[in-house]
């Protein structure tokens, strides 16, 4: 198991010397859907990352707290950033997650990934978030298949741009729906033929 570096207690968290290349970090952070959901990629070292999340009313469930899919991609995005780290490409298997406490409108949410263990194949990494008052929101245990691969980051990709986020007061509106038509069934077509009508 590689060292692990205790993480830095100020944000934002520069790119350091003994952190990974820039262009890798530049890859790693260049996520769409961390873009749409505001999720920041802060730190990446082999071993360790750190991201974290403004819980904002686009990340809400239906009763006001935290969507387990918003802090699930929280946690995902840490995955594959810690699972990257070393440089060779690494595909998600397995990711198991508890769901502890709820995350809260406005909390700032922060996922620390740290590797559990690694051998030239597969990978598993421990992924925490908590919120800014020390409350342990979500735990995951998460396992990766290594392809062997190792990154290829072009001068393009640190140039690449992810698209702005998603504004917090974006609501999603509800679709209506006709009513069915009376008929026999759910099939639209009418009653369901008798199997020896079927051929």
């Amino acid at each position: 198991m590689a060292d692990v570096p205790e993480p830095d207690t100020e944000r934002p968290v520069p790119l350091r010397s003994s952190d990974i290349s820039p262009e890798l970090f530049a890859a790693l952070a260049a996520d769409p859907l961390a873009a749409q959901l505001g999720i920041r990629l802060e730190q990446v070292s082999p071993g360790y990352a750190r991201a974290s999340m403004t819980v904002g009313p686009a990340h809400l469930n239906a009763v006001g707290t935290a969507h387990g899919g918003a802090t699930m991609a929280l946690l995902d995005v840490v995955h594959a950033a810690v699972s990257n780290s070393h440089g060779t490409v690494a595909v998600a298997q397995d990711v198991h997650t508890e769901f502890l406490a709820p995350g809260r409108p406005g909390d700032v949410l922060t996922a620390v990934g740290t590797e559990v263990h690694r051998s030239a194949r597969t990978a598993v990494y421990r992924i925490e978030a908590t919120s800014a008052d020390g409350r342990l929101v979500a735990t995951a245990l998460a396992r990766v298949f290594r392809l062997g691969t190792p990154w290829a980051v072009e001068e393009e990709v640190v140039a690449m741009v992810a698209p702005p986020p998603v504004p917090p007061t974006l609501q999603i509106s509800t679709v209506e729906h006709p009513p069915p038509s009376p008929g026999e069934g759910t099939n639209p077509a009418g009653a369901t033929p008798a199997p020896n009508e079927l051929r």
